[in-house]
């Protein structure tokens, strides 16, 4: 698990909807958000949806999200009725601090805009039973 600087201000925001970002391997169904505006387009629609939403905050020098990103990828191919969203803490640090990210990989899951649980670290059995259990 990588550490996070920690932050202090506290923003309101938590989810997303569509899916489909191109990688090296084709298409995956895990989005890559790269913009507020974006992230708060997708998180304002989320709130009006039941459907579970992984939010996996990432950074590109973080070796242990690249070490669990293969199994963040099975993962959304195998639960095609949950929202899969990767988000860079780098690129959009205010949306890290609203969550509170401080270390990495973080996995939030939401539902129509709220917290309904998280995993901290590569700990992929852990986070699929939490997706089990709350994609219903």
């Amino acid at each position: 698990m990588a550490s996070f600087g920690g932050w202090r201000r506290q923003v309101s925001y938590p989810s997303v909807v569509p899916r489909v970002s191109s990688t090296t391997n084709g298409s995956s169904r895990v989005i890559a958000i790269h913009s507020t505006a974006r992230w708060k387009s997708h998180f304002d629609a989320s709130k009006l949806s039941t459907q579970l939403m992984v939010i996996d905050f990432t950074a590109t020098w973080c070796k242990p999200c690249r070490l669990i990103e293969p199994a963040f990828e099975e993962m959304a191919a195998k639960f095609t009725d949950v929202v899969f969203v990767k988000i860079d803490v780098d690129e959009l640090m205010e949306v890290a601090q609203a969550f509170q990210v401080q270390a990495m990989p973080a996995f939030f899951l939401l539902k129509q805009g709220k917290v309904v649980d998280k995993v901290v670290g590569t700990k992929k059995d852990e986070l699929q039973r939490k997706i089990e259990k709350h994609k219903i």
